[in-house]
């Protein structure tokens, strides 16, 4: 079974579970998915209703835009678990001769790269959905505001887990070069979209409050 056709229940279970996956990867995949999932809400209470029909065309774009990534973010729950299998395989090789030990460093660094790629992706994703989620903040239903800022919260919360988790790969890696070019990728988008995510959920705090 895939994670994605898990009961709510079934997955937090499994996530609790004395296995490595899903993980905290696996995890930070599904908190985007329901980001981008409440943001896209916001959207469908907004459609359709006279006073924003000014927007109407927007609001639909953006749908669009957030469904497409909520399918994308759900199909990387699952891709995270596959990215780790190889590098969970790779730990448990022996070591007792050079030969072994040369093989099993170009095996695990082979895995340590794969298992890097997925918390990247998810990292992007979240980048696309707070750009989304922005835009139905200003535009969408003053009613579901702060349905918004909640899946701001949940989209910087996705962002920063799956920084984790490329940090976590690169550090292992003996390409310190390459490492170090992942790390730039996710140091960027945290310099970037971590302050955009607050700045999002400010504005969403300044509509709700009294």
């Amino acid at each position: 079974m895939r994670y994605a056709d898990m009961s709510c229940d079934e997955f937090l279970t499994s996530l609790a579970g004395p296995l490595a996956v899903p993980g905290g990867g696996g995890a930070s995949a599904l908190v985007g998915a329901i980001g981008i999932a409440l943001g896209n809400m916001v959207g469908s209470l907004t459609t359709g209703k006279k006073k924003y029909k000014d927007v109407e065309e927007d609001i639909n774009n953006l749908i669009h835009r957030a469904e497409k990534l909520r399918e994308e973010m759900i199909g990387l729950i699952d891709e995270d678990a596959v990215a780790f299998e190889p590098l969970s395989k790779a730990y448990s090789l022996p070591k007792n001769t050079q030969a072994e030990i040369e093989e099993r460093d170009t095996i695990m660094e082979a895995a340590l790269r794969q298992a890097s790629q997925t918390p990247l992706n998810i990292m992007e994703k979240c980048c696309e959905a707070l750009l989304v989620v922005r835009e139905f903040a200003e535009k969408g239903s003053v009613l579901a505001v702060s349905d918004a800022g909640v899946a701001c919260s949940c989209l910087k919360a996705a962002l920063y887990g799956a920084s984790l988790n490329v940090y976590i790969n690169t550090k292992l890696m003996k390409d310190k070069a390459y490492a170090d070019e992942l790390n730039k990728r996710s140091d960027d988008m945290l310099v970037k979209y971590g302050p955009f995510a607050d700045e999002v959920f400010d504005y969403v705090m300044k509509k709700v409050r009294r």
